[in-house]
C-alpha cells in the first residue's frame, strides 16, 4: 500500500503563486468596490444629511437585489451582449457593460440632495444595487472557470484570493471614499460627497482596463451540454417547431440548473444546504449593516473610520484569508466553517465592550483585527464550500442560486438592524450580542449534513 505524504506548510502555500489566482484577485476587487458605493458612503451621506438610523438601516434593501439574482442569472448564463460578446467574451462583456452602468449611476449622484431627493438617491442606488448584483454573477462564473472543475485546492486558494480581492475592492476603496470626502469636506465644499462618487468613478474605469487582462475560457463544453439539455426537452416535448424550441430554451435556461442541484444532492439534503447558507453569515450582516453608524455615534471621525475600519481592517483581511485559505486546505472546507462560525459569534462580543467602554482608539483596532480576522475566515470557507458544489454546465446560475441566498438573509432581515437598535433604546451592547448568537441555527444545520455532502474535490 502506497501512504500519500501531506505537504508541508510552504508547500501548500505555492498555490497562491498560480498565475490564475492574481487574476481571481483583480477579479474579487471589481466585485467588492460597488459594495463601498451604496454601502458605507451611502450611509455615511445619508447620515450627515441629517437622516435618522431606521432610515439609513430601511434604505438598506437596496442590497436585497443581491438576494434575487439568481432569478435573472440564466440569462447570463445563455444570452450574448451585442458587439462586447464577440470583442471581449462572453463573461467580460457582460462585467463591461455593468460597470458602465455603475459609473453612469455615480455621475447622477454627483448631482443630488438626498435631503430633497431621497427617493431618487434609493432609486439610483437601487440601480447600482442591480448592475452589481448582475456583475457578481458573472464575475463569480468567470473565477470558478479559471479553475478545472476537479482542481480542489486550487478552488480553495481560488475562494482565498477571491476574497482578498472582494475586501481589497472594498476596504481600500473605502479608504479613497471617506478620506475623499473628508478633503473635500475640511476644504470647504458643501457638496463633497457628490464629488467624491465622481472620484470612485474614476476607479470604476481601471477596474474595466484591468479586465481585459484576464482571459476567459472557451466555453465549448458548457454550450454543448446546453444545447444537449435543449435537445432533450425538445424530444420530451414532442412535435418540432418554433414553440417547441422556445419552451425547450426557457426550460433548459431556468429548470435545468435547480433539477441539476436537487438530483445531485436529493432533496432532503438539498433543502438543508439551501438553510445553512441562508443562515451563516446573518449576525455579521446585522453588525456591518450598523458598524460606521456605530462608529460615528461613539465619536469617530471619517478618518479613524478610514484608518481601523479600513485600513488596518484591510491588512487584517488579506493576512487571515490567506490564512483561510490554507487552513481550508489542509483541514477541510466543512471544518473551517464550523470554526470561523464560531469565531464570528465571538468577535462580535468585542463590540459590546467597545460599545459599554466608550470612545478607544486601543479597543477599536483590537475589534477591527479580530472581527476581520473572523469574518475572513468565513467568507474564505463559504466562497469554496458553494464553489465546490455547483454543476460546470451552469455555473453562473448555481453559484448566483446559493449566493443569493446566503445574501437573501444578510439584506433582508439586516434591513431592520437600524430598528432593532431603535428599539433597544441605543444599547449598542446588546445589539452586538444578539448579533453573536445569530450564527448558531446555520452551525446546527451544518452539523446535521456534514457527513452527507458531495463536493467537487
Amino acid at each position: 500500500m502506497q501512504l500519500e505524504k501531506k505537504q508541508s506548510l510552504s508547500e501548500t502555500f505555492k498555490v497562491y503563486f498560480d498565475k490564475r489566482m492574481f487574476k481571481i484577485l483583480l477579479l474579487g476587487s471589481i466585485s467588492g468596490f460597488p459594495w463601498v458605493i451604496i454601502g458605507s458612503s451611502l450611509s455615511l451621506w445619508l447620515k450627515e444629511d441629517g437622516l435618522s438610523r431606521s432610515t439609513i438601516g430601511w434604505a438598506g434593501l437596496i442590497f436585497a437585489v443581491y438576494a434575487f439574482n439568481y432569478l435573472w442569472a440564466p440569462i447570463i448564463d445563455r444570452v450574448k451582449i451585442p458587439f462586447l460578446t464577440k470583442k471581449v467574451g462572453h463573461r467580460r462583456g457582460w462585467i463591461i457593460s455593468m460597470q458602465t452602468i455603475i459609473l453612469l449611476s455615480l455621475v447622477c449622484w454627483s448631482f443630488i440632495n438626498p435631503t430633497t431627493n431621497l427617493a431618487l438617491v434609493i432609486s439610483i442606488g437601487l440601480i447600482i444595487a442591480v448592475a452589481s448584483a448582475t456583475q457578481d454573477i458573472t464575475v463569480d462564473a468567470l473565477r470558478i472557470e479559471q479553475i478545472g472543475e476537479n482542481e480542489g485546492k486550487s478552488m480553495q486558494a481560488g475562494a482565498a484570493m477571491a476574497v482578498v480581492g472582494w475586501w481589497t475592492g472594498y476596504k481600500l476603496g473605502g479608504v479613497v471614499a471617506l478620506n475623499t470626502a473628508e478633503y473635500f469636506q475640511q476644504a470647504g465644499y458643501q457638496d463633497y460627497w457628490q464629488i467624491t462618487f465622481l472620484v470612485l468613478g474614476i476607479l470604476i474605469i481601471g477596474c474595466n482596463i484591468g479586465l481585459l487582462f484576464i482571459n476567459e475560457p472557451q466555453p465549448i463544453d458548457r454550450e454543448e451540454n446546453q444545447r444537449q439539455t435543449d435537445k432533450m426537452i425538445q424530444s420530451k416535448l414532442g412535435n418540432l417547431n418554433l414553440m417547441t424550441k422556445i419552451v425547450a430554451w426557457l426550460t433548459g435556461t431556468i429548470v435545468g440548473p435547480i433539477i441539476s442541484f436537487f438530483k445531485k444532492n436529493g432533496f432532503n439534503i438539498a433543502l438543508a444546504i439551501l438553510g445553512f447558507v441562508f443562515l451563516f453569515k446573518i449576525g455579521e450582516a446585522f453588525l456591518g449593516r450598523m458598524s460606521v453608524i456605530f462608529y460615528k455615534e461613539i465619536g469617530f471621525t471619517k478618518t479613524d473610520i478610514a484608518l481601523y475600519s479600513k485600513g488596518l481592517g484591510w491588512v487584517t483581511t488579506v493576512i487571515f484569508t490567506l490564512l483561510g485559505g490554507l487552513f481550508a486546505i489542509r483541514s477541510g472546507v466543512i471544518k473551517a466553517m464550523f470554526i470561523s462560525g464560531i469565531l464570528m459569534a465571538s468577535t462580535n462580543l468585542l463590540f459590546s465592550l467597545l460599545a459599554w467602554s466608550g470612545k478607544s482608539e486601543l479597543l477599536f483596532a483590537v475589534a477591527v483585527i479580530f472581527d476581520d480576522m473572523a469574518a475572513a475566515f468565513a467568507t474564505v470557507a463559504f466562497v469554496a464550500f458553494i464553489s465546490m458544489l455547483v454543476d460546470r454546465t451552469y455555473t453562473a446560475t448555481q453559484y448566483a442560486l446559493l449566493a443569493s441566498i446566503g445574501t437573501a438573509g444578510r439584506t433582508t432581515l439586516a434591513a431592520s438592524s437600524g430598528a432593532l437598535v431603535d428599539w433597544l433604546n441605543g444599547d449598542w451592547g446588546i445589539f452586538f450580542i444578539i448579533t453573536a448568537v445569530m450564527v448558531v441555527p446555520s452551525l446546527i444545520f451544518l452539523y446535521v449534513i456534514k457527513d452527507k455532502l458531495k463536493l467537487n474535490d
